[in-house]
């Protein structure tokens, strides 16, 4: 019984997650969000969500958290396709394009609250974002040898690149996204060439 109690309460909860997720919009923030839009939107009653978050706020950070982990299932994800051959860079992106496609409102909370009124909420942004950073970092200094620090300054550029590039993809087209493809594609290559530089110097200083 225990067992199907459990089930019941995290299915609810789930519930609240994806209500509150999917009232965001380009229009709709979520500190615009109720307690009891979230609540009717999820089919409970108001009372029913203090059973699961002690408020608003904790949702707020509970969807900050699921973005952080759904940004590195991403990156996994690239890398899997990556194994299978083809251009790292030219993978990556396309699957992180995929991802605002599939992931827009999560990709907007983490847009917004980066830089929102909550001091809470921003540090949760930047810890997620950081995360990402260094497991990006990480792969980055393996797959191609480099510097440690030279690796997370890439890992640096290349995150706010790419997070530049998805912010801009929200409000475009197929066509306009394309094209945004093709030059966020080009500038992750040239910060690649010179991090591979960077990289090669270092060590030619160390072996003289």
């Amino acid at each position: 019984m225990t067992g199907v109690r459990a089930q019941q309460k995290e299915k609810t909860r789930r519930q609240l997650i994806d209500a509150a997720l999917s009232q965001l919009s380009a229009e709709r923030s979520f500190s615009s969000l109720s307690l009891r839009e979230v609540a009717k939107e999820a089919g409970l009653a108001p009372t029913s969500f203090y059973r699961h978050f002690a408020d608003m706020d904790e949702l707020g950070l509970t969807l900050v958290d699921e973005a952080g982990l759904t940004l590195r299932q991403l990156m996994r994800q690239a890398r899997q396709r990556i194994e299978k051959g083809g251009s790292v860079i030219n993978i990556s992106v396309r699957t992180f394009m995929e991802f605002i496609d599939d992931n827009a409102n999560i990709f907007r909370l983490l847009l917004r609250e980066r830089s929102g009124t909550s001091a809470e909420f921003r540090a949760a942004v930047s810890r997620e974002i950081r995360y990402f950073t260094l497991e990006l970092a990480d792969y980055l200094q393996a797959a191609n040898q480099l510097d440690h620090q030279i690796a997370q300054y890439q890992a640096d550029a290349a995150v706010t690149v790419v997070f530049s590039a998805g912010a801009d993809a929200l409000d475009m087209n197929q066509a306009e996204r394309e094209e945004l493809s093709h030059r966020t594609i080009s500038q992750l290559r040239f910060i690649a060439r010179g991090a591979a530089d960077f990289s090669s110097r270092i060590k030619n200083k160390k072996t003289t």
